[in-house]
Protein backbone atom coordinates (compact mmCIF):
# COMPACT_ATOMS: atom_id res chain seq x y z
CA UNK A 1 0.00 0.00 0.00
CA UNK A 2 1.17 3.58 -0.56
CA UNK A 3 2.33 5.70 2.23
CA UNK A 4 0.04 8.38 3.00
CA UNK A 5 0.27 11.64 0.88
CA UNK A 6 -1.10 14.45 3.17
CA UNK A 7 -0.45 13.24 6.98
CA UNK A 8 -2.42 15.50 9.56
CA UNK A 9 -1.60 15.14 13.19
CA UNK A 10 -3.42 17.33 16.30
CA UNK A 11 -3.33 20.18 13.96
CA UNK A 12 -4.77 23.85 15.92
CA UNK A 13 -5.00 26.90 14.82
CA UNK A 14 -6.05 30.17 17.01
CA UNK A 15 -6.61 33.72 15.80
CA UNK A 16 -7.56 36.42 17.42
CA UNK A 17 -10.80 38.17 16.98
CA UNK A 18 -11.08 41.24 14.12
CA UNK A 19 -6.79 40.72 14.07
CA UNK A 20 -7.06 37.57 11.66
CA UNK A 21 -4.16 35.12 11.60
CA UNK A 22 -1.51 37.91 12.86
CA UNK A 23 0.95 36.53 15.46
CA UNK A 24 4.59 37.80 17.11
CA UNK A 25 7.30 35.13 16.51
CA UNK A 26 7.45 34.84 20.35
CA UNK A 27 3.55 33.32 19.24
CA UNK A 28 4.70 30.55 16.42
CA UNK A 29 6.95 29.07 18.73
CA UNK A 30 5.35 28.99 21.74
CA UNK A 31 3.20 25.70 21.26
CA UNK A 32 0.67 24.12 23.21
CA UNK A 33 2.72 25.59 26.35
CA UNK A 34 1.44 29.21 25.39
CA UNK A 35 -2.15 30.42 27.28
CA UNK A 36 -4.81 31.56 24.97
CA UNK A 37 -5.24 35.35 25.33
CA UNK A 38 -7.96 37.71 26.01
CA UNK A 39 -10.29 37.47 22.14
CA UNK A 40 -7.83 34.72 20.87
CA UNK A 41 -9.88 31.64 19.47
CA UNK A 42 -9.53 28.24 18.03
CA UNK A 43 -10.31 27.69 14.77
CA UNK A 44 -9.09 24.16 14.57
CA UNK A 45 -8.02 21.95 17.55
CA UNK A 46 -6.91 18.71 17.59
CA UNK A 47 -7.38 17.83 13.68
CA UNK A 48 -5.96 14.21 12.78
CA UNK A 49 -6.17 12.55 9.59
CA UNK A 50 -4.59 10.47 6.83
CA UNK A 51 -5.13 10.93 2.73
CA UNK A 52 -4.09 8.43 0.35
CA UNK A 53 -2.76 9.29 -2.93
CA UNK A 54 -5.81 9.09 -5.53
CA UNK A 55 -8.34 10.11 -2.68
CA UNK A 56 -11.34 12.61 -3.20
CA UNK A 57 -11.82 14.51 0.23
CA UNK A 58 -15.21 16.45 0.56
CA UNK A 59 -14.48 18.95 3.76
CA UNK A 60 -17.70 19.57 5.08
CA UNK A 61 -19.54 22.20 7.83
CA UNK A 62 -21.01 25.62 8.66
CA UNK A 63 -19.65 28.77 7.57
CA UNK A 64 -16.84 29.83 10.32
CA UNK A 65 -15.94 26.19 11.27
CA UNK A 66 -12.48 25.73 9.88
CA UNK A 67 -12.89 24.62 6.45
CA UNK A 68 -10.64 26.99 4.58
CA UNK A 69 -8.54 27.37 7.56
CA UNK A 70 -7.75 23.41 7.27
CA UNK A 71 -6.76 23.93 3.18
CA UNK A 72 -4.89 26.78 3.94
CA UNK A 73 -2.97 24.84 6.38
CA UNK A 74 -2.39 21.64 3.77
CA UNK A 75 -1.15 24.39 1.32
CA UNK A 76 1.18 25.52 3.52
CA UNK A 77 -0.21 29.19 3.20
CA UNK A 78 -0.69 29.02 7.19
CA UNK A 79 1.08 27.71 9.88
CA UNK A 80 -0.32 25.42 13.01
CA UNK A 81 -0.23 26.77 16.47
CA UNK A 82 -0.04 22.90 17.60
CA UNK A 83 0.62 19.94 15.92
CA UNK A 84 1.85 19.10 11.87
CA UNK A 85 1.10 18.68 8.78
CA UNK A 86 2.95 16.86 6.46
CA UNK A 87 1.96 17.00 2.46
CA UNK A 88 4.47 13.96 0.48
CA UNK A 89 4.22 16.18 -2.54
CA UNK A 90 3.34 19.97 -4.24
CA UNK A 91 -0.25 21.41 -4.02
CA UNK A 92 -2.20 23.22 -6.43
CA UNK A 93 -4.16 25.66 -4.54
CA UNK A 94 -7.38 27.31 -5.86
CA UNK A 95 -8.49 28.70 -2.10
CA UNK A 96 -9.14 32.16 -3.11
CA UNK A 97 -10.53 34.31 -6.17
CA UNK A 98 -7.33 35.55 -6.68
CA UNK A 99 -5.89 32.20 -6.89
CA UNK A 100 -2.61 34.24 -5.30
CA UNK A 101 -2.17 35.95 -8.37
CA UNK A 102 -0.25 39.41 -8.52
CA UNK A 103 -2.70 42.48 -9.41
CA UNK A 104 -0.80 44.66 -11.03
CA UNK A 105 0.50 42.21 -13.06
CA UNK A 106 -1.06 41.05 -16.49
CA UNK A 107 -2.70 37.84 -17.12
CA UNK A 108 0.02 36.82 -19.50
CA UNK A 109 2.61 37.64 -16.85
CA UNK A 110 0.53 35.51 -13.72
CA UNK A 111 0.04 32.75 -15.77
CA UNK A 112 3.88 32.58 -16.93
CA UNK A 113 4.69 33.72 -12.83
CA UNK A 114 2.11 31.54 -11.04
CA UNK A 115 2.92 28.31 -12.70
CA UNK A 116 6.85 28.95 -13.08
CA UNK A 117 6.68 29.26 -8.97
CA UNK A 118 4.84 25.98 -8.98
CA UNK A 119 7.76 24.72 -10.99
CA UNK A 120 6.75 24.66 -14.31
CA UNK A 121 9.69 25.74 -17.03
CA UNK A 122 9.53 28.39 -19.26
CA UNK A 123 9.09 25.37 -22.31
CA UNK A 124 6.48 23.97 -20.46
CA UNK A 125 4.25 26.56 -19.91
CA UNK A 126 4.64 27.74 -23.40
CA UNK A 127 3.58 23.89 -24.19
CA UNK A 128 0.61 24.98 -22.20
CA UNK A 129 -0.08 28.39 -23.02
CA UNK A 130 -2.88 28.23 -25.48
CA UNK A 131 -5.08 25.77 -23.58
CA UNK A 132 -4.80 27.77 -20.70
CA UNK A 133 -6.17 30.66 -22.18
CA UNK A 134 -8.72 29.08 -24.87
CA UNK A 135 -10.27 27.09 -21.84
CA UNK A 136 -10.88 30.21 -19.60
CA UNK A 137 -11.93 32.35 -22.76
CA UNK A 138 -9.23 34.91 -21.74
CA UNK A 139 -7.52 35.43 -25.24
CA UNK A 140 -8.85 39.34 -25.22
CA UNK A 141 -7.37 40.17 -21.75
CA UNK A 142 -3.89 38.48 -21.80
CA UNK A 143 -2.85 42.31 -21.29
CA UNK A 144 -4.70 43.10 -19.00
CA UNK A 145 -4.06 43.60 -15.24
CA UNK A 146 -5.64 41.20 -13.18
CA UNK A 147 -6.74 43.36 -10.48
CA UNK A 148 -9.22 44.82 -13.09
CA UNK A 149 -11.33 41.60 -14.41
CA UNK A 150 -14.50 40.55 -12.69
CA UNK A 151 -14.70 37.71 -10.56
CA UNK A 152 -15.60 35.47 -13.33
CA UNK A 153 -12.84 35.46 -15.14
CA UNK A 154 -10.75 35.57 -12.00
CA UNK A 155 -11.63 32.30 -11.41
CA UNK A 156 -11.50 31.03 -14.99
CA UNK A 157 -7.69 32.19 -15.34
CA UNK A 158 -6.72 30.87 -12.07
CA UNK A 159 -8.68 27.75 -12.34
CA UNK A 160 -7.10 27.22 -15.86
CA UNK A 161 -3.67 27.71 -14.85
CA UNK A 162 -4.06 25.61 -11.65
CA UNK A 163 -5.32 22.14 -13.23
CA UNK A 164 -2.99 22.45 -15.94
CA UNK A 165 0.06 22.33 -13.27
CA UNK A 166 1.82 19.09 -12.14
CA UNK A 167 1.17 18.59 -8.74
CA UNK A 168 -0.64 16.00 -7.39
CA UNK A 169 -2.67 17.39 -4.40
CA UNK A 170 -5.44 19.97 -5.72
CA UNK A 171 -7.42 21.98 -3.29
CA UNK A 172 -10.41 23.60 -4.17
CA UNK A 173 -12.33 26.03 -2.21
CA UNK A 174 -15.79 27.28 -2.75
CA UNK A 175 -15.07 29.87 -5.60
CA UNK A 176 -16.06 28.05 -8.30
CA UNK A 177 -19.48 28.89 -6.56
CA UNK A 178 -18.71 32.27 -9.04
CA UNK A 179 -18.73 32.06 -12.45
CA UNK A 180 -21.63 30.77 -14.87
CA UNK A 181 -22.96 27.16 -14.91
CA UNK A 182 -21.50 26.21 -18.17
CA UNK A 183 -17.84 27.25 -17.30
CA UNK A 184 -18.34 25.04 -14.17
CA UNK A 185 -19.73 21.99 -16.13
CA UNK A 186 -16.02 22.31 -18.32
CA UNK A 187 -14.12 22.98 -14.32
CA UNK A 188 -16.20 19.77 -13.36
CA UNK A 189 -15.38 17.81 -15.91
CA UNK A 190 -11.49 18.36 -16.17
CA UNK A 191 -11.36 17.70 -12.03
CA UNK A 192 -12.76 14.21 -13.23
CA UNK A 193 -10.32 13.70 -15.38
CA UNK A 194 -7.47 14.77 -12.80
CA UNK A 195 -9.31 12.53 -10.72
CA UNK A 196 -8.67 9.56 -13.30
CA UNK A 197 -5.24 10.39 -13.94
CA UNK A 198 -5.15 9.80 -9.97
CA UNK A 199 -4.43 13.34 -8.33
CA UNK A 200 -5.66 13.84 -4.89
CA UNK A 201 -8.43 16.51 -4.64
CA UNK A 202 -9.40 18.12 -1.22
CA UNK A 203 -13.06 20.26 -2.22
CA UNK A 204 -14.87 22.76 0.28
CA UNK A 205 -18.67 23.31 -0.99
CA UNK A 206 -21.82 23.78 0.37
CA UNK A 207 -23.16 21.83 -2.83
CA UNK A 208 -24.27 17.88 -1.71
CA UNK A 209 -24.35 17.23 -5.39
CA UNK A 210 -20.90 18.43 -6.01
CA UNK A 211 -19.68 16.36 -2.93
CA UNK A 212 -21.15 13.45 -4.19
CA UNK A 213 -20.11 13.33 -7.90
CA UNK A 214 -16.18 14.32 -6.99
CA UNK A 215 -15.67 12.26 -3.18
CA UNK A 216 -15.93 9.24 -1.95
CA UNK A 217 -14.83 10.18 1.63
CA UNK A 218 -15.51 13.55 4.02
CA UNK A 219 -14.40 15.27 6.89
CA UNK A 220 -17.47 16.95 8.39
CA UNK A 221 -15.52 20.15 11.13
CA UNK A 222 -17.40 21.53 13.40
CA UNK A 223 -17.19 24.28 15.93
CA UNK A 224 -12.83 23.85 14.93
CA UNK A 225 -13.57 19.92 15.67
CA UNK A 226 -13.27 17.19 13.42
CA UNK A 227 -16.36 15.87 14.11
CA UNK A 228 -16.66 13.00 11.37
CA UNK A 229 -13.82 11.26 9.50
CA UNK A 230 -16.01 8.47 7.21
CA UNK A 231 -17.89 8.38 3.62
CA UNK A 232 -19.10 11.07 1.94
CA UNK A 233 -22.36 9.46 2.40
CA UNK A 234 -22.26 9.19 6.16
CA UNK A 235 -20.72 12.45 6.73
CA UNK A 236 -23.59 14.84 4.85
CA UNK A 237 -25.96 12.58 6.58
CA UNK A 238 -24.56 13.57 10.06
CA UNK A 239 -24.08 17.11 9.28
CA UNK A 240 -27.70 17.40 8.17
CA UNK A 241 -28.70 15.39 10.87
CA UNK A 242 -27.16 18.48 12.94
CA UNK A 243 -28.30 21.52 10.52
CA UNK A 244 -31.16 20.36 9.19
CA UNK A 245 -32.39 23.00 6.57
Amino acid sequence: MADPIILADGLGVRFRRNRGSRRSFKDLFAGKGRRSRPGEFWALRDVSFTVNPGEAIGVVGRNGQGKSTLLKLVAGVLLPDEGSVSVHGAVAPLIEITGGFVGDLTVRDNVFLTAGLHGLSKADILARFDDIVSFAGAGDVLDTPYKHLSSGMKVRVAFSVISQLDEPVLLVDEVLAVGDRAFREKCYKRIERLLAEGKTLFLVSHNERDLKRFCTRGLYLDRGKLALDGSITDVLAAYNADHPA
